[in-house]
């Protein structure tokens, strides 16, 4: 989760259905991720691709970036899953992006749609636009601000940032999850996940994620790689809304542990949050999923 469901009490009762993941869920999915090495084909911005590049290796997953129009569509039907990431997008590099997405479609694999800076600009706008109405996603990731606007909302963004508070955002994303079949994950201090009838909340990270650029993208990402072994062959995660669950809640024990490691500063930070995924992919460490992952 960036700096940047309920499973108590009546939790069990048809009205009130638990949360899709547990701690077995979280330990066999990242387990999973080990033992089949998702192929999770990005054609993300310019700013963050090591990163994203990296936090998927250490997740266990095998990153590729092939974004040249000539090839990504072919890479996109051979992967286990695609990430598009639009922060520095260009009219060709969004070309690309919508036949990566339609042959990924075509092939089953899933799609994770990382609108970045929605709404800042009118090309970004259309930009984005292009890419729903030809691509079918399976998760839409972004700061409250992007599916705000996605959703139809009045939303403040600046810069790829979200300047406004995130509450209420909860319904905006059921809304944009029923319109686009999408789960739509919104990252924050509280990660916020929909597939369109749940809303659920997931707590944890750390504020210190917020202290260097990629953070983001990064999720976007760790939701790729986890997507990528949902059909629960490898076992798995069962559904995409597990999937993405279990990712924000491994994603934020990571940045928990970095920070515990307290770090000198923002770099500093950052190589230890990787350390700290890296270690998480490979303890599979027992954690209380059910008091992180809240339905609201």
């Amino acid at each position: 989760m960036s700096e940047d469901t309920t499973t108590a009490g009546d939790a069990d009762t048809a009205d009130n259905p638990p949360a899709p993941v547990d701690a077995d869920t979280l330990r066999e999915t990242l387990r999973a991720v080990s033992e089949a090495a998702p192929l999770v084909h990005h054609l993300t911005n310019d700013v963050t691709t090591s990163e994203t590049a990296n936090v998927t290796l250490h997740w266990g997953g095998l990153p590729v970036m092939a974004d040249a129009p000539a090839e990504a569509g072919d890479m996109a039907a051979g992967a286990d899953a695609v990430v598009i990431n639009t922060g520095t997008a260009s009219t060709t590099d969004i070309d690309a992006m919508i036949d990566a997405g339609e042959r990924a479609n075509e092939a089953g694999v899933p799609v994770v749609l990382d609108p970045v800076g929605y709404g800042a600009t009118p090309h970004r706008v259309e930009s984005v636009g292009r890419l729903l109405d030809a691509v079918a996603f399976d998760v839409i990731k972004g700061n409250a601000g992007e599916i705000r606007g996605l959703a139809g909302e009045t939303a403040a963004v600046k810069g790829v940032e979200s300047v406004g508070d995130s509450d209420g955002v909860g319904d905006a994303a059921r809304a944009l999850a029923a319109e686009t079949g999408a789960v739509v994950v919104v990252s924050g201090p509280t990660d916020v996940i929909s597939d369109g009838s749940a809303v659920y909340e997931v707590s944890g990270g750390h504020e210190r994620l917020g202290t260097f650029v990629g953070s983001g993208c990064m999720l976007a990402s760790t939701l790729g790689t986890m997507a990528g072994v949902v059909d629960g062959t490898s076992g798995g995660p069962q559904s995409t809304a597990g999937a993405a669950l279990v990712g924000c809640v491994a994603y934020g024990v990571a940045g928990e542990r970095a920070a515990a490691t307290d770090p000198a500063g923002p770099a500093s930070y950052r190589t230890a949050f990787m350390d700290a995924v890296a270690a998480v992919a490979e303890d599979s460490p027992e954690v209380d999923v059910e008091s992180r992952v809240t339905r609201q």
